[in-house]
């Protein structure tokens, strides 16, 4: 009973294994690469940040518009000399005091700069998001070039194991040959030396594949390899029919980069509008309301009234008598913090104008400076419109290179690989030169790496075209 226990357990932990196995070798198609990096990639985090910044100014510029109003309040207490704020009066004892006040500051007119600056940066924010836009189609291209990338060293390394294999067929002959000592020893040396040569591809083969990983890693932001499903990618060998000025044509109606740029200029041209308002006077609108306690204000309330002498007098039948004079009697009470706050309102309005005169010409220098903005971004787009189309024809002349390159190199694998049949029948029947086996057999190993490169080269290329009219 133990033993089956044992025996299922065992069964069950290879089962999970291999299960697990399966799940960490699960291939990633393109698409699902492109997702990867869509979301992890940093330089793409740093631009839609950009544009979320540009956001936020153009939100504030917006608010700018609304009129400011600040309250304040403060509390504290005094000792010494100081002055009653109640009364005014120089006083010399400890009192509290307190000061609340609400004001509003609203611009009426400033030569237009507030809501020029809001349509500056509603327009910075929409280059910002097509900015965004062209960084993600970026990344998109480079991904996909990087996942062509991966594909085309994969299949080179295939090919240069498949080379070593049938080069470890032809050793084993040699091999026994050697031992017989019925072939030439040459043909044995030099079947080594091709082992070696066919390792040594491998090498080169495998560390051009880990780059090629390592660099659609970097994209993904990925720290482990992930291994790749091209089932799913359909890599069709056609001719492009496009010219490279039709290419060009439509990257200028599809790509977010001429959009954005375009944006730049006119957000530019606001600029200079912004710059030009400091000519104009500001005119502003205020207003207040404020009030204040203070602990030693007090109230006197009449009380009843009482008889004093006076230090004058009168003779009456040559008798002085006294003047007497009545005085009303006060009691004093505290003042409430409400009722004073009622009692010492204050409020304020008015319009300021502020006109300027001479700034040391600063409004004339700012205005230079953003008419110099908007001739760069004009230099900006017809620099970018210079490059890509330069681009777009040094791409597709490579195109055409590789097409016919490859159409070339099919027949080459094709003639090569007839010579292969031909010398390794005759080298296995013994009536060939083995040199000439070893030859025909690098002809044709070598054709098929090209003709792989060149496929893989073509398509890149197409990829490229594709991005620039906007289809990636």
């Amino acid at each position: 009973m133990i033993h089956k226990l044992i025996l299922m357990a065992i069964i069950f932990l290879m089962g999970w294994i291999s299960f697990a196995q399966n799940e960490t070798e699960k291939g990633y198609s393109l698409e699902e690469c492109i997702a990867i990096a869509l979301e992890n990639n940093l330089d793409l985090k740093s631009t839609e940040l950009l544009a979320n910044t540009s956001k936020v100014n153009y939100q504030q510029s917006k608010a700018n518009l609304l009129p400011s109003i600040n309250g304040n309040f403060n509390l504290g207490v005094n000792d010494g000399r100081s002055i009653d704020p109640f009364t005014n009066d120089f006083i010399n004892q400890e009192l509290t005091f307190s000061n609340l006040g609400l004001s509003l500051d609203m611009t009426i007119f400033n030569g237009f700069r507030l809501l020029n600056s809001a349509k500056q940066n509603r327009l910075n924010k929409k280059a910002s998001e097509l900015e965004t836009e062209a960084a993600q189609q970026d990344l998109i291209l480079n991904v996909t070039l990087a996942y062509l990338q991966v594909l085309n060293a994969k299949d080179v390394l295939e090919l240069a194991k498949a080379r070593l294999e049938t080069t470890k067929q032809q050793l084993k002959i040699q091999e026994d040959f050697y031992e017989n000592e019925s072939g030439n020893p040459a043909d044995y040396a030099d079947i080594l030396g091709q082992v070696a040569s066919d390792e040594t591809s491998i090498l080169v083969s495998e560390s051009n594949l880990n780059n090629a990983k390592l660099s659609l890693m970097r994209l993904l932001n990925l720290e482990d390899n992930i291994t790749l499903d091209k089932s799913s990618l359909i890599l069709e060998f056609e001719n492009f029919n496009l010219s490279a000025e039709e290419v060009f044509a439509e990257a200028i109606q599809n790509l977010a980069t001429f959009k954005a740029k375009e944006l730049r200029i006119e957000a530019a041209k606001k600029g200079v509008s912004v710059a030009k308002s400091q000519f104009t006077p500001e005119i502003a609108l205020f207003g207040g309301v404020s009030s204040n306690y203070s602990s030693v204000a007090e109230i006197f309330t009449e009380t009843d009234t009482s008889l004093i002498a006076t230090n004058d007098f009168v003779t009456v039948n040559g008798q002085d008598l006294a003047v007497m004079t009545e005085r009303t009697n006060f009691a004093s009470s505290a003042i409430g913090y409400s009722d004073q706050l009622d009692n010492n309102l204050n409020t304020v309005v008015g319009v300021s104008v502020n006109v300027p005169l001479f700034n040391g010409f600063r409004a004339k220098n700012n205005v230079a400076l953003e008419k110099i903005r908007v001739e760069e971004s004009v230099l900006e787009l017809e620099r970018t419109h210079i490059d890509i189309k330069n681009a777009i024809a040094q791409v597709h002349f490579d195109m055409d290179a590789a097409y016919k390159r490859y159409q070339s190199l099919e027949k080459q694998v094709d003639a090569y690989a007839e010579s292969y049949r031909i010398n390794d029948i005759r080298v296995k029947n013994g009536v060939s030169n083995f040199l000439n086996y070893i030859t025909s057999k690098n002809n044709l190993d070598n054709a098929r790496v090209n003709l792989a490169n060149a496929k893989y080269e073509y398509l890149l290329r197409v990829k490229v075209l594709d991005y620039y009219r906007g289809s990636v």
